[in-house]
């Protein structure tokens, strides 16, 4: 058997690393999608709350490449995150995740021209594409 099929490249490679602010109440989660995504080579910084996560890109909008929030979250929620990132004309693209969005809530996020809102639970290899397609 040849050495590639030992080790294959995975078909969702990343074509380049990102630099990621991820947000999460969920400790294990912030741990699982900070190690899997940083072993493709992105860089993420996670935060427990959209209040601790907004001043970090409030220091430096071009930081980051992505923002990826839950919606439900202490101190501030994804809705009001996001506003505040467009008042700040964040660069970036901005995904969020949550299990149970409304479609008025999802509308606003529309509005707000988010880039992805993506269901709960996170599914890695999904999000790993939507990545690889950056």
């Amino acid at each position: 058997m040849s050495e590639a099929a030992h080790n294959p490249v995975p078909a969702t490679a990343a074509k380049k690393a990102l630099r990621i602010l991820h947000v999460d109440d969920m400790r294990e989660l912030r741990e699982i999608v900070r190690m899997s995504l940083g072993r493709d080579g992105h860089v993420v910084e996670s935060f427990a709350d959209g209040a601790s996560a907004l001043k970090k890109i409030e220091e430096n909008p071009a930081a980051f490449d992505l923002f990826m929030s839950d919606h439900h979250m202490p101190k501030m929620n994804g809705l009001e995150v996001v506003r505040e990132l467009r008042r700040i004309n964040f660069g970036g693209k901005i995904f969020i995740f949550s299990s149970e969005i409304d479609e008025d809530v999802n509308d606003v996020y529309l509005t707000l021209k988010v880039d992805m809102v993506l269901p709960k639970p996170i599914i890695l290899p999904e999000l790993k594409q939507f990545l690889a397609e950056f």
